[in-house]
This record gives C-alpha cells, sequence and structure tokens, in this order.
C-alpha cells in the first residue's frame, strides 16, 4: 500500500451533536469541549494510519472561525497531512451542519502533532510499510 493509499484509509470523519451540556452561557459549544473532539478525531486518525500507539504531544494554529450554537451538528474530519519519523500531523476540521436544512460551514480548523510510542512510552518509529 503506497502512503497515498494509507493517508486516505486512515481519513476519519464523527459526527457529534451540540447539546446544552456541551455549552457555555452564550449558547455555543465550548471551546475546551471543541478542542476535546478535534484531539479525539486526530488520536484515531493517527491510529488508524500507523496501527501503533499514539499520543498528542502538541497542537497548533487552532482557528475558531465561527461560533458553533447548540442544536447543531458538527462534523470532524481527521486527514494525515505529514509523517515523519515517530511523529505525524494530522488537520482537523469541524463544520457545523444544520439538522433540518443542508446548510453547513467550517467552524474550526487546526493541526495536531502526534507520536508512536513503544511499550515503555519511548518514541518509536511509524512503520509505514503493509
Amino acid at each position: 500500500m503506497t502512503l497515498s493509499d494509507r493517508k486516505e484509509r486512515s481519513r476519519t470523519q464523527m459526527v457529534k451533536a451540540v447539546f446544552p451540556n456541551t455549552t457555555n452561557h452564550y449558547d455555543t459549544l465550548f471551546g475546551g469541549t471543541a478542542l476535546q473532539w478535534m484531539d479525539e478525531t486526530a488520536f484515531i486518525t493517527a491510529t488508524r494510519f500507523s496501527r501503533q500507539k499514539m499520543v498528542t504531544v502538541s497542537s497548533e494554529r487552532i482557528d475558531f472561525t465561527e461560533s458553533i450554537p447548540a442544536g447543531k451538528l458538527v462534523e470532524l474530519t481527521g486527514e494525515v497531512s505529514h509523517v515523519g519519523n515517530t511523529s505525524l500531523t494530522v488537520i482537523v476540521t469541524m463544520v457545523i451542519e444544520d439538522m433540518y436544512s443542508e446548510k453547513c460551514s467550517e467552524a474550526i480548523k487546526g493541526k495536531f502533532n502526534m507520536v508512536a510510542i513503544d511499550d515503555d512510552r519511548k518514541p518509536t518509529p511509524i512503520s509505514v510499510g503493509c
């Protein structure tokens, strides 16, 4: 399997509903909850790509471009954008989807840097072969 095929196969999509227990006093999704969902998506994407134990080592450039009101659906998509020796980068986007129409818009996008670890929790090379 080529690296490109492996990236495509590891692409992850998750859908969440924005319920009142995930919102702040403005009735929009808590930023921390959004980051948690994005990190979870990045972890699943990285694990599906490497089939190894993966941990988040950093996130960068998280752009919140639109607030997400309660009562909406959000679709999170994770895609591997770069593969190094022991690490890889996952781009996660969160799109707001109206429950009762076809309207949708990108709300948040960010980069998550993940590292493969061994049983001693030390960085280990990512296997890119089949």
